[in-house]
């Protein structure tokens, strides 16, 4: 007879988890059930007022750390800030990215650093850093990709490249450290839409391209997270895209 999985007593670190999709993330796993850690670069009153959230729902089930994650000598320490405040670590959701365009002629060596940086190097970097500890708990690593890791998104040549190299990066880890821990990734479409500004015009030339025509919500990456976290102790090395069905073909 199959036991229901919980995350109950489960702890959880989602980089970038103060805002928008991360913080979306961070509270599915506490509503599931798992303590979590809400990493922040430079957003600390949303991370704090997040944290505060949860902590009115359960105490002490949420902590904030700030580290900046294109200092790979920050990801040891983070890592053991979680051990400090709760003994273990079960899950990592490398959700903090880096997102803008860099057209061929303008593309500088700092943006190949911060996009390559907060988008590959640091959730390898990271992910080094808490292996042990998720071998230790049979814990699983969920990395937030995008769906422009397989269809280039024109202008974002080093963005894709990124997405693209965090794919395989997922599917190694996951040859690599299996059994012990399980690693995925989710595919977002579009979900947000950038803070910068965008057209209306190519905001429906979008959604055009959406089999569901809509745009998604940022719980609906959440739940996949959940599913892949708590539900799916059979599935390694996949990535699941959340896109309304626009990786069909456009």
């Amino acid at each position: 007879m199959m036991t229901e999985a919980t995350l109950d007593d489960k702890v959880a670190l989602v980089t970038g988890s103060a805002r928008r999709v991360g913080a979306a993330i961070a509270s599915c796993l506490h509503a599931a059930g798992a303590n979590v850690a809400i990493h922040f670069r430079g957003s600390a009153r949303d991370a704090s007022l997040l944290a505060a959230r949860l902590n009115e729902a359960r105490e002490n089930s949420a902590t904030t750390i700030q580290a900046d994650l294109l200092d790979t000598s920050a990801a040891p320490r983070l890592i053991a800030n979680i051990l400090d405040w709760r003994g273990r670590l079960d899950i990592l959701v490398n959700s903090a990215s880096t997102f803008y365009a860099t057209p061929l002629g303008e593309i500088t060596e700092q943006h190949w650093d911060d996009l390559l940086g907060s988008n590959l190097k640091a959730p390898l970097f990271l992910s080094q850093a808490a292996a042990p500890a998720l071998r230790e708990s049979q814990g699983t690593i969920v990395n937030i990709v995008d769906i422009h890791a397989r269809r280039p998104l024109r202008d974002h040549l080093i963005y894709g490249s990124a997405k693209a190299g965090l794919v395989m990066l997922t599917r190694s880890l996951a040859k690599d450290l299996a059994p012990d821990v399980r690693v995925n990734g989710v595919a977002p479409g579009a979900i947000l839409w950038p803070e910068s500004d965008m057209s209306a015009s190519t905001k429906e030339s979008i959604l055009g391209q959406v089999p569901l025509a809509r745009a998604g919500d940022p719980g609906d990456i959440a739940g996949c997270v959940l599913y892949l976290v708590r539900d799916a102790s059979y599935v390694t090395g996949q990535i699941i895209a959340v896109d309304g069905g626009r990786s069909i073909g456009w």
